[in-house]
């Protein structure tokens, strides 16, 4: 029998072996079939936990203790494991490495249902069917082992909708694709949610990516539910008790003194053109055409930090993944490299960290290079956090109050931050280079901030920074230089303000509200260039059209 509510929650609560405190504490709520929930709070607030009971991983695969009632389609998780609601909930977690475990991605996506007992017809109907939705049809014959993060994370998702699951629970989907992947994986994410029925259960941190597609948004706070309501309350109530969760397009309107705050940037650039200031802001400071965006010259010398000089990588297949490459990068700077799945950006610092050699052309490193992949978890090989690092690094990630807890049971985020202080902490002295691989997967944005200080530290001690990352948000806040990736070769290199204030997708959300003007990448930027605006047309106009009739906009 059918359940009324798919997900079901009644004063639950779980607490990890040996922790100290619950990480969900007397949780109720419900969700109902054909529902797109976000759950949104920081790093550690208890996102993943609710997501790992959702779909029987916890108790079953954590162990610890739980109390109080969680139903999914009806059934008590602390009596039916993930085998059994394997039927019901399609997961995919933040580390999609883990969950792949078949050598073919076509093999990836039938095993699940394989498993179950499924049909072969059914079973490569359901396959062909799952691929084509997701855009990796050509990639099913490809072996897992060669694709990018951003792939395996499509191919993982691909496992879990091959059987049209009632619910689906996805922890950072978004977190490995660049700005067009992640943009048509939650468009899919909509259209299997209002036309299969499917219900949604999702958690991100870069909310400005999802937050149009909710119907509603769960705050979480300490394990407890802080908050429930519509994307548009949420930002509202944000703005007031979580300042870090506010997107930046919100951001920038709080910043400039403007309401209703926008959830997204069609709806940001509505408002500004229902007040008469997109126009302004287009021509603001003088805004012209974008600078046109050139390749930087290779400049070896013996003064670089890193030093890649025409390098190329051929897969065994005869794949380029690198096409004659050639970066430098000086002692102490910081450089975001960017580009869209698959273009080379892994491959480019495996190479730069001599994990994988050349194919062709040549990597000169002048000391120790640190390197921090996309999977945190292959880094931990202790039962307890306060075994990986001492007590110095752990403060400074902190993670202090985490010491007894297993890392397998740390968030996404917290085993990021662990990691990066193991691969700093792993030589006598600092690295001559480090290099991070989408280092903010998972990482909520006040620890971000953390981060980009983090970074802007270890350059000051003369560590180059090279980062790989899909974010450009981190992007602005944490480099000198964008170098811009394109079918394994740099397409772009310049200034931050150069490469990101133009773009359409490799653009952070204040670049694309408005339009690149003024070169203001950060919403505090974004803010005070149209308050001064508002002000300007104000002293000119003075019948602009107040906040209420902007509110009434459909």
């Amino acid at each position: 029998m059918r359940t009324a509510h798919v997900l079901s929650l009644e004063r639950f609560t779980y607490t990890y072996p040996d922790a100290s405190a619950p990480a969900l504490t007397e949780l109720s709520m419900t969700l109902e079939d054909g529902q797109f929930v976000v759950v949104a709070g920081l790093s550690g607030s208890g996102k993943s936990t609710l997501l790992r009971a959702a779909c029987g991983l916890i108790p079953h695969f954590h162990g610890g203790e739980a109390s109080g009632s969680l139903l999914v389609g009806g059934l008590d998780v602390r009596d039916h494991g993930p085998g059994v609601l394997a039927d019901m909930v399609g997961t995919l977690l933040q580390d999609p490495e883990s969950q792949v475990v078949m050598n073919t991605v076509r093999a990836e996506l039938a095993f699940g249902l394989e498993n179950r007992g499924y049909p072969s017809g059914p079973t490569a109907r359901a396959v062909e069917e799952v691929a084509l939705a997701l855009g990796i049809d050509a990639l099913l014959d490809r072996p897992t082992a060669e694709l990018s993060g951003g792939e395996l994370q499509r191919v993982a998702l691909g496992a879990a909708l091959a059987g049209r699951p009632r619910l689906l629970v996805l922890d950072e989907p978004t977190s490995q694709l660049d700005p067009v992947a992640g943009a048509e994986l939650l468009g899919l994410l909509r259209r299997i949610n209002e036309e299969w029925g499917t219900a949604v259960l999702l958690c991100e941190q870069r909310l400005e990516r999802c937050l149009a597609a909710a119907d509603r948004v769960l705050v979480l706070q300490d394990g407890r539910l802080a908050h429930d309501g519509t994307p548009e309350h949420f930002l509202n109530w944000a703005a007031d008790h979580a300042a870090t969760l506010v997107t930046p397009a919100a951001a920038l309107f709080g910043a400039a003194g403007l309401t209703p705050l926008p959830v997204d940037v069609k709806r940001a650039r509505q408002i500004l053109r229902t007040r008469g200031l997109l126009p302004d802001v287009a021509v603001a400071l003088g805004q012209g055409r974008p600078r046109r965006l050139r390749r930087r010259k290779h400049a070896p010398g013996p003064e670089a930090a890193l030093e890649l000089s025409a390098v190329w990588h051929e897969w065994p297949n005869g794949r380029s993944a690198l096409r004659g490459v050639s970066l430098t990068l000086a002692p102490g700077e910081r450089v975001a490299l960017m580009g869209r799945n698959g273009a080379g950006k892994s491959t480019l610092l495996r190479q730069a960290a001599g994990i994988i050699a050349p194919t062709r052309g040549s990597v000169r490193a002048s000391g120790r290079v640190a390197l921090l992949l996309q999977n945190p978890g292959d880094y931990l090989i202790h039962d307890r956090v306060e075994e990986e690092v001492g007590r110095d690094e752990l403060r400074r990630g902190g993670l202090s109050a985490l010491g007894a807890r297993h890392p397998r049971d740390l968030s996404g985020g917290e085993r990021q931050r662990l990691a990066l202080a193991l691969v700093l902490a792993a030589g006598e002295g600092p690295p001559a280079v480090l290099l991070l691989d989408e280092p903010t997967r998972g990482m909520d944005h006040a620890r971000r901030q953390e981060l980009v200080a983090e970074l802007a530290a270890v350059a000051a001690n003369g560590t180059a920074v090279l980062v790989a990352t899909h974010d450009p948000e981190l992007a602005a806040a944490c480099a000198d230089r964008v170098v811009l990736l394109g079918d394994g070769r740099p397409v772009a290199d310049g200034p931050v303000r150069d490469v990101l204030a133009g773009g359409l997708y490799f653009a952070t959300e204040t670049a694309r509200v408005l339009g690149g003007a003024g070169g203001a990448l950060l919403p505090a930027e974004g803010g005070e260039l149209v308050r001064g605006l508002v002000a300007a047309r104000s002293a000119d106009m003075p019948a602009l059209r107040p906040p209420s009739e902007v509110a009434a906009l459909p």
